[in-house]
């Protein structure tokens, strides 16, 4: 029995999702809370039903989920090509991770007045706040994957010939795969958690706009629902990665 569950691991998870919602909805039922501050399942159900069919659950997801991949693809395909650089080039480390240090520690959304200064009130500020936010991050993790070869595979693949491309593509690219896509993984919460307060600030339409909107007329159904509608994007980006991962990276699982 125990082996059974180990083998079918989205079973524990659906039954820790089950007894969440159950549990939610028994303190409900029972009225103990207001529901003002706890509304039930079935209301925060039929909120995202009656978005649903006014079309704006759909429009605000769409607009949240291009910007987030928008904002971090760019910052994927940049930090992966400087990440290697800062890992296999000792000059560019020490030119570059000192200021990378310090701006990853400046909170991504104090630079929201900055760029509504520079760009307006249209989708490249939130765009760029998104890849502002992730690209340090990602960079370094993917120069701390890269720092972390095997020495005596690359002290192989030397001794064997290998030129400095080959170097990169055979040994030092496949064996940062899964650290890569991991750290990608992670960080793509990090790129939800900025599309949101970005939205809060200046958005015609979008997740983050829509819980804003339902907080200032104390429509708590429609916040649940908002954040359950992210958590489930979340959920899937998760699963997707992880998919990717077993079936690209299938040796080092």
């Amino acid at each position: 029995m125990h082996s059974s569950w180990l083998r079918h691991p989205w079973l524990l998870g659906t039954l820790g999702l089950a007894v969440t919602v159950l549990l939610w909805g028994t303190i409900t039922a029972l009225g103990s809370v207001d529901p003002l501050f706890l509304p039930s399942p079935a209301s925060v159900f039929q909120a995202g039903i009656a978005q649903g069919q006014a079309g704006l659950l759909w429009r605000d997801l769409v607009a949240s989920v291009g910007r987030v991949f928008a904002g971090f693809g760019l910052s994927a395909l940049v930090a992966l090509p400087l990440g290697i650089a800062m890992g296999t080039n000792v000059v560019i480390c020490r030119l570059l991770e000192p200021l990378m240090g310090l701006i990853r520690y400046m909170p991504a959304p104090a630079f929201i007045p900055l760029l509504i200064i520079y760009f307006g009130l249209g989708e490249l500020p939130k765009v760029l706040l998104i890849f502002i936010g992730t690209l340090f991050f990602n960079s370094l993790m993917i120069m701390d994957a890269v720092k972390f070869v095997p020495p005596e595979l690359v002290e192989t693949a030397l001794t064997l010939g290998g030129r400095r491309k080959q170097l990169l593509t055979k040994v030092i690219a496949p064996c940062i795969a899964p650290q890569v896509l991991d750290a990608y993984r992670i960080n793509m919460a990090a790129a939800w958690n900025l599309v949101i307060v970005a939205e809060l600030v200046a958005a015609n339409e979008g997740l983050g706009k829509r819980i804003s909107l339902a907080q200032r007329f104390l429509r708590t159904d429609e916040i649940f629902l908002g954040l359950i509608v992210i958590g489930l994007i979340g959920l899937m980006i998760d699963l997707g990665f992880r998919l990717l991962m077993r079936r690209s990276c299938a040796w080092a699982n």
